[in-house]
Protein backbone atom coordinates (compact mmCIF):
# COMPACT_ATOMS: atom_id res chain seq x y z
CA UNK A 1 0.00 0.00 0.00
CA UNK A 2 1.61 3.27 -0.93
CA UNK A 3 0.38 6.83 -0.35
CA UNK A 4 0.62 9.52 -3.53
CA UNK A 5 0.42 13.33 -3.07
CA UNK A 6 0.30 15.73 -6.30
CA UNK A 7 0.63 19.18 -5.55
CA UNK A 8 -0.31 21.51 -8.95
CA UNK A 9 -2.30 24.40 -10.28
CA UNK A 10 -5.99 23.79 -9.69
CA UNK A 11 -7.52 22.89 -13.17
CA UNK A 12 -10.65 20.98 -14.59
CA UNK A 13 -10.77 17.52 -14.73
CA UNK A 14 -7.69 17.28 -12.65
CA UNK A 15 -8.77 14.63 -10.45
CA UNK A 16 -9.74 12.27 -13.61
CA UNK A 17 -6.68 13.16 -14.96
CA UNK A 18 -4.79 12.06 -12.41
CA UNK A 19 -6.74 8.68 -11.73
CA UNK A 20 -6.29 8.00 -15.31
CA UNK A 21 -2.58 8.03 -15.02
CA UNK A 22 -2.42 6.30 -11.81
CA UNK A 23 -4.09 3.29 -13.77
CA UNK A 24 -1.66 3.82 -16.57
CA UNK A 25 1.48 2.77 -14.62
CA UNK A 26 -0.99 -0.33 -13.31
CA UNK A 27 -2.39 0.54 -9.41
CA UNK A 28 -5.26 0.61 -7.63
CA UNK A 29 -7.30 3.56 -6.00
CA UNK A 30 -8.08 2.96 -2.73
CA UNK A 31 -8.67 6.20 -1.40
CA UNK A 32 -8.64 9.56 -3.35
CA UNK A 33 -9.05 12.87 -1.48
CA UNK A 34 -8.91 16.56 -3.41
CA UNK A 35 -8.32 19.75 -1.61
CA UNK A 36 -7.91 23.08 -3.20
CA UNK A 37 -5.74 26.23 -1.47
CA UNK A 38 -6.56 29.36 -1.37
CA UNK A 39 -4.41 30.58 -4.00
CA UNK A 40 -6.15 28.60 -6.74
CA UNK A 41 -3.61 25.27 -5.55
CA UNK A 42 -4.54 21.67 -5.66
CA UNK A 43 -3.51 18.73 -3.22
CA UNK A 44 -4.48 15.34 -4.39
CA UNK A 45 -4.05 12.32 -2.18
CA UNK A 46 -4.52 8.95 -3.23
CA UNK A 47 -3.87 5.60 -1.46
CA UNK A 48 -3.33 2.89 -3.82
CA UNK A 49 -2.17 -0.87 -4.15
CA UNK A 50 -1.03 -3.04 -6.99
CA UNK A 51 2.97 -2.17 -7.46
CA UNK A 52 4.48 -5.33 -7.93
CA UNK A 53 8.13 -4.43 -6.72
CA UNK A 54 9.17 -3.85 -3.31
CA UNK A 55 11.89 -0.62 -4.72
CA UNK A 56 9.65 2.60 -4.12
CA UNK A 57 12.52 4.44 -6.23
CA UNK A 58 11.10 2.31 -9.19
CA UNK A 59 7.32 3.94 -8.65
CA UNK A 60 8.45 7.32 -8.17
CA UNK A 61 10.25 6.91 -11.78
CA UNK A 62 7.16 5.38 -13.16
CA UNK A 63 4.78 7.85 -11.99
CA UNK A 64 7.24 11.14 -12.93
CA UNK A 65 7.43 9.77 -16.86
CA UNK A 66 3.22 9.66 -16.89
CA UNK A 67 3.56 12.94 -14.99
CA UNK A 68 5.75 13.89 -17.48
CA UNK A 69 3.80 12.31 -20.36
CA UNK A 70 0.78 14.61 -19.30
CA UNK A 71 2.93 18.02 -19.46
CA UNK A 72 3.36 16.96 -23.02
CA UNK A 73 -0.10 15.64 -24.32
CA UNK A 74 -3.10 16.20 -22.10
CA UNK A 75 -2.28 19.55 -20.44
CA UNK A 76 -2.28 22.92 -23.03
CA UNK A 77 -0.53 24.55 -20.70
CA UNK A 78 2.75 23.46 -20.11
CA UNK A 79 3.52 24.94 -16.92
CA UNK A 80 0.36 23.30 -14.86
CA UNK A 81 2.76 20.43 -13.63
CA UNK A 82 6.20 21.71 -12.71
CA UNK A 83 9.61 19.95 -14.42
CA UNK A 84 11.09 18.65 -11.90
CA UNK A 85 14.60 20.34 -11.60
CA UNK A 86 16.83 18.59 -9.49
CA UNK A 87 16.33 20.60 -6.07
CA UNK A 88 12.40 19.07 -6.42
CA UNK A 89 13.30 15.49 -6.52
CA UNK A 90 10.21 13.35 -5.48
CA UNK A 91 10.79 12.82 -1.82
CA UNK A 92 10.23 9.08 -0.18
CA UNK A 93 8.97 8.72 3.42
CA UNK A 94 8.09 5.78 5.13
CA UNK A 95 5.14 6.65 7.32
CA UNK A 96 2.94 3.95 9.79
CA UNK A 97 5.13 0.94 8.16
CA UNK A 98 3.38 2.79 4.65
CA UNK A 99 5.70 4.02 1.63
CA UNK A 100 5.05 8.05 0.98
CA UNK A 101 5.42 9.53 -2.19
CA UNK A 102 5.42 13.08 -2.16
CA UNK A 103 5.35 15.07 -5.09
CA UNK A 104 6.99 18.77 -4.82
CA UNK A 105 4.42 21.17 -3.55
CA UNK A 106 5.01 25.01 -2.86
CA UNK A 107 5.33 25.28 0.62
CA UNK A 108 2.20 26.32 1.21
CA UNK A 109 0.26 25.20 4.56
CA UNK A 110 -3.17 23.70 2.71
CA UNK A 111 -5.04 24.12 5.96
CA UNK A 112 -3.92 27.71 6.23
CA UNK A 113 -6.41 30.35 5.99
CA UNK A 114 -5.95 34.15 5.57
CA UNK A 115 -8.28 35.74 8.45
CA UNK A 116 -8.51 38.48 5.68
CA UNK A 117 -10.97 36.25 3.82
CA UNK A 118 -13.05 35.68 6.64
CA UNK A 119 -16.63 37.83 6.39
CA UNK A 120 -18.45 37.33 9.94
CA UNK A 121 -21.83 37.85 10.39
CA UNK A 122 -23.02 37.11 14.02
CA UNK A 123 -21.90 35.35 17.27
CA UNK A 124 -23.76 32.05 17.35
CA UNK A 125 -22.31 30.91 20.75
CA UNK A 126 -19.95 32.03 23.49
CA UNK A 127 -18.18 30.06 25.94
CA UNK A 128 -15.23 29.96 28.43
CA UNK A 129 -12.59 29.29 25.73
CA UNK A 130 -13.94 30.74 22.27
CA UNK A 131 -16.36 32.25 20.88
CA UNK A 132 -18.47 30.57 17.93
CA UNK A 133 -19.24 32.95 14.60
CA UNK A 134 -21.38 32.49 11.71
CA UNK A 135 -19.42 33.78 8.57
CA UNK A 136 -18.51 33.44 5.08
CA UNK A 137 -15.26 32.20 3.71
CA UNK A 138 -14.98 33.04 -0.39
CA UNK A 139 -18.70 32.96 -0.45
CA UNK A 140 -19.30 30.21 1.59
CA UNK A 141 -21.38 29.73 4.86
CA UNK A 142 -18.75 28.65 7.52
CA UNK A 143 -18.87 28.49 11.03
CA UNK A 144 -15.44 30.07 12.76
CA UNK A 145 -14.66 28.72 16.35
CA UNK A 146 -12.25 31.66 17.86
CA UNK A 147 -10.04 30.75 20.87
CA UNK A 148 -10.48 33.80 23.44
CA UNK A 149 -7.01 35.24 23.50
CA UNK A 150 -6.70 36.04 27.03
CA UNK A 151 -7.49 32.47 28.05
CA UNK A 152 -4.93 31.05 25.81
CA UNK A 153 -2.36 28.98 28.14
CA UNK A 154 -0.19 26.36 26.68
CA UNK A 155 -2.86 23.67 27.65
CA UNK A 156 -5.48 25.23 25.08
CA UNK A 157 -3.18 25.94 22.70
CA UNK A 158 -2.19 22.26 22.88
CA UNK A 159 -6.19 21.73 22.72
CA UNK A 160 -6.03 23.66 19.40
CA UNK A 161 -3.30 22.09 17.76
CA UNK A 162 -4.61 18.43 18.87
CA UNK A 163 -8.48 19.80 17.03
CA UNK A 164 -6.98 20.77 14.11
CA UNK A 165 -4.85 17.68 13.49
CA UNK A 166 -7.78 15.62 13.98
CA UNK A 167 -10.27 17.14 11.62
CA UNK A 168 -7.96 17.91 8.96
CA UNK A 169 -8.15 14.08 8.59
CA UNK A 170 -11.57 13.47 8.90
CA UNK A 171 -14.15 13.33 5.72
CA UNK A 172 -17.43 11.87 6.77
CA UNK A 173 -20.92 13.12 5.95
CA UNK A 174 -21.73 12.61 9.42
CA UNK A 175 -19.00 14.46 11.00
CA UNK A 176 -18.63 18.35 10.58
CA UNK A 177 -16.52 19.09 8.00
CA UNK A 178 -13.35 20.95 8.31
CA UNK A 179 -12.36 24.05 6.04
CA UNK A 180 -9.34 25.44 7.71
CA UNK A 181 -7.68 27.26 10.34
CA UNK A 182 -5.37 30.29 11.38
CA UNK A 183 -2.68 28.85 13.40
CA UNK A 184 -1.09 32.22 13.74
CA UNK A 185 -1.14 33.55 17.21
CA UNK A 186 -2.96 35.40 19.06
CA UNK A 187 -5.17 34.51 15.62
CA UNK A 188 -6.18 31.33 16.60
CA UNK A 189 -9.39 30.08 14.78
CA UNK A 190 -11.08 27.22 13.43
CA UNK A 191 -13.46 27.17 10.54
CA UNK A 192 -15.90 24.42 9.49
CA UNK A 193 -18.98 24.12 7.58
CA UNK A 194 -21.85 26.08 8.78
CA UNK A 195 -24.51 23.83 10.30
CA UNK A 196 -28.21 25.75 10.21
CA UNK A 197 -30.09 23.82 12.25
CA UNK A 198 -28.21 24.15 15.22
CA UNK A 199 -27.28 21.51 18.39
CA UNK A 200 -29.50 18.54 19.28
CA UNK A 201 -29.23 19.92 22.72
CA UNK A 202 -30.39 23.20 22.03
CA UNK A 203 -33.59 21.96 20.37
CA UNK A 204 -34.43 19.14 23.36
CA UNK A 205 -33.44 21.91 26.42
CA UNK A 206 -34.01 25.12 24.75
CA UNK A 207 -37.05 24.80 22.41
CA UNK A 208 -38.06 21.94 24.60
CA UNK A 209 -38.47 19.87 21.27
CA UNK A 210 -39.59 16.06 21.36
CA UNK A 211 -38.62 13.20 18.84
CA UNK A 212 -41.23 10.84 16.99
CA UNK A 213 -39.85 7.42 17.22
CA UNK A 214 -39.13 7.36 13.17
CA UNK A 215 -37.23 10.62 13.49
CA UNK A 216 -35.43 9.84 16.81
CA UNK A 217 -34.09 6.78 14.96
CA UNK A 218 -32.83 8.60 11.86
CA UNK A 219 -30.91 10.90 14.27
CA UNK A 220 -29.24 8.15 16.25
CA UNK A 221 -28.32 6.43 12.82
CA UNK A 222 -26.24 9.33 11.88
CA UNK A 223 -24.64 9.91 15.14
CA UNK A 224 -23.65 5.79 14.97
CA UNK A 225 -22.41 6.57 11.53
CA UNK A 226 -19.99 9.55 12.52
CA UNK A 227 -18.68 7.90 15.30
CA UNK A 228 -18.29 4.52 13.54
CA UNK A 229 -16.05 6.50 10.72
CA UNK A 230 -13.87 8.20 13.73
CA UNK A 231 -13.69 4.91 15.56
CA UNK A 232 -12.77 2.83 12.47
CA UNK A 233 -9.95 5.91 12.41
CA UNK A 234 -8.43 5.45 15.59
CA UNK A 235 -10.40 8.35 17.08
CA UNK A 236 -11.86 8.61 20.21
CA UNK A 237 -14.50 11.82 20.96
CA UNK A 238 -14.32 11.39 24.49
CA UNK A 239 -17.05 14.08 25.03
CA UNK A 240 -20.04 12.47 23.08
CA UNK A 241 -23.14 14.53 23.51
CA UNK A 242 -26.10 16.85 22.27
CA UNK A 243 -24.37 20.00 22.72
CA UNK A 244 -21.96 18.52 19.84
CA UNK A 245 -24.45 16.90 17.80
CA UNK A 246 -25.13 19.47 15.06
CA UNK A 247 -27.87 19.61 12.26
CA UNK A 248 -27.20 20.56 9.05
CA UNK A 249 -29.97 22.38 6.27
CA UNK A 250 -30.25 18.74 5.02
CA UNK A 251 -31.82 17.61 7.81
CA UNK A 252 -28.10 15.46 8.19
CA UNK A 253 -26.97 14.93 12.00
CA UNK A 254 -23.15 15.20 12.52
CA UNK A 255 -20.54 14.49 15.47
CA UNK A 256 -18.38 18.10 15.83
CA UNK A 257 -16.93 19.68 18.73
CA UNK A 258 -13.31 17.78 18.76
CA UNK A 259 -11.46 20.18 21.38
CA UNK A 260 -10.79 16.55 23.56
CA UNK A 261 -10.79 14.24 21.38
CA UNK A 262 -7.58 11.90 20.79
CA UNK A 263 -6.24 9.63 18.01
CA UNK A 264 -5.86 5.95 20.09
CA UNK A 265 -2.88 5.30 21.36
CA UNK A 266 -1.47 1.76 19.89
CA UNK A 267 -2.13 0.35 23.07
CA UNK A 268 -5.79 1.24 22.24
CA UNK A 269 -6.30 2.40 26.28
CA UNK A 270 -5.87 6.14 27.58
CA UNK A 271 -5.72 7.38 30.72
CA UNK A 272 -6.81 10.97 32.52
CA UNK A 273 -10.64 12.56 33.00
CA UNK A 274 -11.86 14.68 30.21
CA UNK A 275 -15.56 14.83 28.47
CA UNK A 276 -18.58 15.74 31.08
CA UNK A 277 -19.32 14.05 33.93
CA UNK A 278 -23.03 13.53 33.26
CA UNK A 279 -22.12 11.64 29.85
CA UNK A 280 -18.57 10.46 31.12
CA UNK A 281 -18.46 6.43 31.42
CA UNK A 282 -17.61 4.86 34.80
CA UNK A 283 -13.46 3.82 33.49
CA UNK A 284 -13.27 7.93 32.83
CA UNK A 285 -14.77 8.93 35.54
CA UNK A 286 -12.48 7.08 37.66
CA UNK A 287 -9.20 7.72 35.73
CA UNK A 288 -8.67 4.22 34.60
CA UNK A 289 -7.03 3.06 31.06
CA UNK A 290 -10.07 3.17 28.59
CA UNK A 291 -10.50 2.95 24.79
CA UNK A 292 -13.06 3.91 22.25
CA UNK A 293 -16.18 1.79 23.91
CA UNK A 294 -15.78 4.88 26.31
CA UNK A 295 -17.89 6.80 23.50
CA UNK A 296 -20.62 3.81 23.34
CA UNK A 297 -21.30 4.93 27.19
CA UNK A 298 -21.89 8.37 26.52
CA UNK A 299 -23.56 7.16 23.13
CA UNK A 300 -25.95 5.66 25.65
CA UNK A 301 -26.40 8.51 27.31
CA UNK A 302 -27.38 10.66 24.21
CA UNK A 303 -30.01 8.20 23.01
CA UNK A 304 -31.89 8.50 26.71
CA UNK A 305 -31.92 12.27 25.79
CA UNK A 306 -33.27 11.90 22.57
CA UNK A 307 -36.02 9.78 24.06
CA UNK A 308 -37.12 11.81 27.37
CA UNK A 309 -35.92 15.27 26.40
CA UNK A 310 -34.36 15.54 29.53
CA UNK A 311 -31.05 15.90 31.27
CA UNK A 312 -29.47 13.14 32.29
CA UNK A 313 -29.77 12.84 36.28
CA UNK A 314 -31.00 16.70 36.34
CA UNK A 315 -31.88 16.35 40.05
CA UNK A 316 -28.40 16.01 40.58
CA UNK A 317 -24.65 17.56 40.86
CA UNK A 318 -22.53 16.70 38.00
CA UNK A 319 -19.91 15.04 41.01
CA UNK A 320 -22.99 13.20 42.70
CA UNK A 321 -23.83 12.00 39.30
CA UNK A 322 -20.64 10.91 38.61
CA UNK A 323 -20.47 9.09 42.23
CA UNK A 324 -23.51 7.57 41.41
CA UNK A 325 -22.53 6.44 38.26
CA UNK A 326 -19.24 4.56 39.29
CA UNK A 327 -20.04 3.60 43.02
CA UNK A 328 -23.80 2.74 42.74
CA UNK A 329 -24.21 1.15 38.82
CA UNK A 330 -26.54 4.47 38.57
CA UNK A 331 -28.12 4.95 34.79
CA UNK A 332 -30.52 7.56 33.77
CA UNK A 333 -34.12 5.61 34.19
CA UNK A 334 -35.85 4.69 30.86
CA UNK A 335 -39.01 5.17 30.30
CA UNK A 336 -41.92 2.73 30.39
CA UNK A 337 -43.13 2.50 26.91
CA UNK A 338 -39.72 2.42 24.87
CA UNK A 339 -39.46 -0.37 22.44
CA UNK A 340 -37.88 -3.28 23.77
CA UNK A 341 -35.09 -3.29 21.32
CA UNK A 342 -34.03 0.21 21.77
CA UNK A 343 -34.05 -0.46 25.46
CA UNK A 344 -31.61 -3.80 25.53
CA UNK A 345 -29.49 -1.38 23.12
CA UNK A 346 -29.91 1.25 25.77
CA UNK A 347 -28.98 -1.35 28.65
CA UNK A 348 -26.01 -2.70 26.60
CA UNK A 349 -24.35 0.60 25.72
CA UNK A 350 -24.19 1.63 29.06
CA UNK A 351 -22.62 -1.69 30.74
CA UNK A 352 -20.39 -0.84 33.46
CA UNK A 353 -17.86 -3.47 31.86
CA UNK A 354 -16.72 -1.60 28.21
CA UNK A 355 -16.03 -5.03 26.82
CA UNK A 356 -19.80 -6.48 27.33
CA UNK A 357 -21.31 -2.71 24.97
CA UNK A 358 -21.39 -2.75 21.43
CA UNK A 359 -18.67 -1.14 18.90
CA UNK A 360 -21.10 1.62 16.83
CA UNK A 361 -20.68 -0.72 13.93
CA UNK A 362 -23.43 -3.23 15.62
CA UNK A 363 -25.25 0.01 17.07
CA UNK A 364 -25.67 0.99 13.39
CA UNK A 365 -27.36 -2.16 12.41
CA UNK A 366 -29.18 -3.12 15.45
CA UNK A 367 -30.83 0.69 14.98
CA UNK A 368 -31.68 0.12 11.62
CA UNK A 369 -33.00 -3.00 12.31
CA UNK A 370 -35.32 -1.26 14.55
CA UNK A 371 -36.25 1.55 12.18
CA UNK A 372 -37.61 -1.08 9.85
CA UNK A 373 -39.50 -2.57 12.73
CA UNK A 374 -41.22 0.45 13.54
CA UNK A 375 -41.70 1.59 9.28
CA UNK A 376 -39.94 4.17 8.65
CA UNK A 377 -38.89 3.16 5.07
CA UNK A 378 -37.51 6.20 3.86
CA UNK A 379 -36.62 10.46 3.93
CA UNK A 380 -40.94 11.11 3.27
CA UNK A 381 -40.98 10.71 7.20
CA UNK A 382 -38.16 12.45 8.28
CA UNK A 383 -40.74 15.78 7.60
CA UNK A 384 -42.66 15.91 10.56
CA UNK A 385 -46.27 17.17 8.81
CA UNK A 386 -47.65 18.29 12.84
CA UNK A 387 -44.40 20.57 12.80
CA UNK A 388 -42.41 18.57 14.84
CA UNK A 389 -38.45 18.03 15.35
CA UNK A 390 -36.79 18.84 11.44
CA UNK A 391 -39.56 22.21 11.09
CA UNK A 392 -38.83 23.43 14.10
CA UNK A 393 -35.56 23.31 14.12
CA UNK A 394 -35.42 25.37 10.26
CA UNK A 395 -37.60 27.67 12.01
CA UNK A 396 -35.49 28.04 15.08
CA UNK A 397 -32.36 28.45 13.06
CA UNK A 398 -33.06 30.78 10.37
Amino acid sequence: MHEITFSTDDKPKLLSQLTSLLSEVGLNIQEAHAFSTVDGYSLDVFVVDGWQFEEVEQLRTAVEKEVLKIERTRWPNPHVLPTLHENEQIKIKSESNQNHLTIPNDGTDVWEIDPQLLKFESKIASGSYGDLYKATYRSQEVAIKILKTERLNTELQKEFAQEVYIMRKVRHKNVVQFIGACTKPPNLCIVTEYMSGGSVYDYLHKQKGTFKLPNLLKVAIDISKGMNYLHQNNIIHRDLKAANLLMDENEVVKVADFGVARVKTQTGVMTAETGTYRWMAPEVIEHKPYDHKADVFSFGVVLWELLTGKIPYEYLTPLQAAVGVVQKGLRPTIPKLTHQKLTELLERCWQQDPALRPDFCEVTELLKQISKEVGDDGDDKRKDKSGGFFSSLRRGHH
